[in-house]
């Protein structure tokens, strides 16, 4: 098996592999980054705005991946379209995704406007934390309509190799970010110190300028993507949309039950009290940028993936799948490394913690870096291997028994019924990765992931 597998990915796979993984990487640190911007600048007011930003930016996570899940039926099809050579496909493809993730995107907006105490009392019992973090939930709602755009435009470019382009767009958006947050929080140029409110009106103003200049390039470029209003009447046919909200839906609700879960964790930790939260949100932004070349990796695996199968080459993408998966668990242990021997400098950024959190902090980033292991292989194999492959149900499954039926319930036990310190309460959030190794693994080796989306 070793010699197929060596066969079928070296040379012009792992290039392309990597010229896809790189961009989507970089992206990913971008993404990752406002909210890291966000906790440090607000990190030097004190540990309510931390903790604030920290269980709001988890709220607005889990929205973003759920819109990034209804995007997955596109993706899916875009790469298998992208693959079989049909153009017109991938275009009208992409038309459709925009079309209903901006459906899906004003629905939570809808949510965060009308109800943010409760969101924030889901995770919280500090009036003010809730306070703070409400105000921030209204003010960014309107930014998930900035996200619906950028993401579905996202994966069209990535089925068509050219992630770099949404790449550059989004680091236009993260530098607008961190300029504004400097003006709107702390108070420049005669405008006044905002906090908070001023975090939250960055991250808007940020998404506007790096949606305007996304879609403005892609239409004054004429690119393939830049479709008009004849695609997206073209798309809205009832068997078209079945069918994309067939692959989509089990996907927008395992990312849902899957970043919900994180919430439910926040939730759990927010039972130690405001230090606990305040180290929880400090790793959250640490462990979205240490897990991007993760990402990445998975993201271009279930391109190449999804373009394979379009063109019908099975044989070839059973081993590839295997190879990516090895590649996976070595760069998750290299970056495990790093991670490890860097915490210090790491946490050094975050001034405002009291030596007690900082300590605790200390202790949260050994577990982290156990968790980059543990999540690299079940990271490859469901986003980059079986997603792909549209099999989507499996990974619906196995999330929702892993996560909801064993992961929170045994940290929720710790953390009310035995009162246990919240570093061991961190560490039984691993518990649904070791078992997501054994399903994805078996499920993979069976073939049955393999499935062509795009014939009649």
């Amino acid at each position: 098996m070793f010699s197929q597998v060596l066969h079928h990915t070296r040379g012009d796979f792992i290039r392309r592999l990597i010229a896809i993984a790189m961009p989507i990487t970089l992206q990913s640190i971008m993404f990752s980054s406002r909210s890291l911007v966000d906790v440090l600048m607000l990190g030097q007011l004190g540990e309510a705005e931390i903790a604030a930003v920290g269980v709001a930016a988890r709220a607005t996570f889990v929205t973003t991946i759920m819109l990034v899940g209804v995007t997955t039926g596109g993706a899916m099809l875009t790469a298998q379209y992208w693959g079989a050579g049909d153009r017109q496909g991938v275009r009208e493809s992409t038309a459709l995704t925009w079309l209903v993730c901006t459906l899906f995107a004003a629905l939570t907006a809808i949510l965060f406007i009308l109800f943010p105490t409760q969101i924030m009392g889901l995770a919280t019992n500090d009036p003010e934390v809730n306070r703070l973090g409400s105000e921030y939930l209204v003010i960014t709602s309107v930014t998930m309509f900035a996200v619906a755009s950028v993401a579905s435009m996202s994966v069209g470019l990535r089925a068509m190799h050219r992630p770099g382009i949404s790449t550059f767009f989004s680091g236009i958006g993260i530098v607008s970010n961190i300029f504004l947050n400097w003006v709107l929080i702390f108070g420049q140029f005669g405008i006044p110190a905002m906090g908070i409110k001023g975090a939250a009106m960055a991250t808007v103003l940020s998404g506007a300028i790096e949606v305007t200049t996304l879609f403005g390039y892609l239409y004054a470029k004429k690119h393939l993507l830049a479709f008009g209003l004849d695609d997206i009447r073209s798309v809205i046919e009832l068997p078209r949309v079945i069918k994309f909200l067939k692959l989509s839906l089990p996907t927008t609700f395992n990312f849902l039950a899957w970043a919900g879960g994180l919430f439910a964790y926040h939730a759990i930790m927010g039972q130690s009290g405001v230090q606990g939260l305040a180290a929880l949100s400090v790793m959250t932004p640490v462990e979205s940028i240490s897990l991007a070349l993760l990402i990445g990796m998975s993201n271009a695996a279930a391109v190449l993936v999804g373009n394979q199968i379009g063109a019908k080459n099975y044989e070839a993408v059973y081993y590839q799948a295997i190879g990516v998966t090895l590649l996976s668990l070595i760069v998750g242990i290299v970056v495990a490394v790093i991670l490890y021997f860097v915490q210090g400098s790491v946490l050094d950024a975050f001034s405002a913690l009291t030596p007690e959190t900082r300590a605790l902090a200390e202790k949260f980033m050994i577990v982290l870096s156990l968790s980059i292991i543990l999540r690299s292989v079940p990271m490859m194999t469901i986003v980059g291997i079986l997603r792909a492959g549209g099999d989507v149900k499996f990974c619906l499954y196995q999330d929702l028994v892993a996560q909801w039926l064993i992961g929170i319930p045994l940290a929720a036990f710790a953390a009310i019924g035995l009162g246990w310190e919240p570093q061991w309460i961190y560490l039984l959030f691993l518990t649904e990765e070791l078992i997501k190794w054994f399903g994805s693994l078996y499920r993979t080796r069976t073939r049955k992931w393999i499935r062509n989306l795009i014939e009649n």
